[in-house]
């Protein structure tokens, strides 16, 4: 298995090229400056975080929901394509899970 992955169960992936992802840009929370997504950044000059925009109407096309729900392992690199990552080399896995939605009958009478 690829170096970064760390025994996590990946089996829907290719490390050895690009992920899809649907990021289009990064946008400052306050400013709207846009930043590349393929390239390292920290907060806006400003000193506010980046939000991640999507072309949603290609994301809509290219995976459906039930794809998401059947993919097994892989923590939240299987959302990939919601992520600024095009390049297999870098994603790193310390085989974190996701976390389960579990439901709370009683709490969510009150």
């Amino acid at each position: 298995m690829h170096g970064p992955y760390l025994g996590a169960n990946l089996k829907h992936y290719d490390p050895r090229g690009d992920y899809p992802t649907f990021v289009t840009h990064l946008e400052c929370s306050l400013t709207g400056e846009h930043f590349p997504a393929d390239t390292l950044q920290g907060l806006s000059q400003v000193g506010r975080p980046l939000l991640v925009r999507y072309d949603l109407p290609a994301l809509a096309e290219a995976i459906s929901k039930p794809t998401l729900r059947d993919r097994i392992g892989g923590g939240f690199w299987r959302y990939r394509e919601f992520l600024p990552v095009r390049n297999g080399d870098n994603v790193v896995c310390l085989g974190e899970e996701t976390t389960p939605l579990i439901a709370l009958n009683r709490i969510g009478k009150e």
